[in-house]
């Protein structure tokens, strides 16, 4: 999906606060502790493998997405939108630009993660034709409670 005046490039190190203030602003959880403190987001940003993309509008920041892989499934994560600039087709654009990204890694499943009351990204992601699957449980081990 084409958004006029968006511009979505890939993410550096540099853009690391502007990132945090869109989380921030978005209203994502931000463990600067932890997985995203500036080194481990920089070093995510930089990693060959993963795809972190930032969408801009009149030199605004105003979306973001992390695409990574496990070598069979490409994850969508990090997904974050500006309040201002929601319902205008950014979540789509980066969400297309990240699938190009996984099909150039020559994976052929995307996936994503969505908290249960997150309905406004749920009902994207079944628009754009993702399958929900309810009969998953989700399971996570953390070795430090802030990651």
């Amino acid at each position: 999906m084409r958004v006029p005046g968006l511009d979505i490039c890939k993410a550096r190190r540099e853009d690391y606060d502007d990132i945090v203030s869109l989380w921030t602003r978005a209203g994502l959880h931000y463990r600067p502790n932890g997985r995203d403190s500036r080194a481990n987001l920089e070093r995510e940003i930089e990693d060959p493998s993963v795809d972190a993309l930032v969408a801009f509008a009149d030199g605004l920041m105003i979306g973001t997405v992390i695409g990574t892989n496990d070598g069979r499934k490409g994850w969508i994560n990090r997904l974050a939108i500006d309040p201002d600039h929601r319902g205008k087709g950014v979540a789509q654009a980066l969400i297309g630009r990240v699938e190009e990204c996984f099909k150039a890694r020559s994976l052929k499943i995307y996936c994503c993660l969505i908290n249960a009351g997150n309905e406004p990204s749920q009902s994207l992601f079944e628009r754009i034709g993702y399958d929900r699957h309810p009969e998953v449980v989700y399971y996570s081990k953390k070795i430090e409670p802030d990651i």
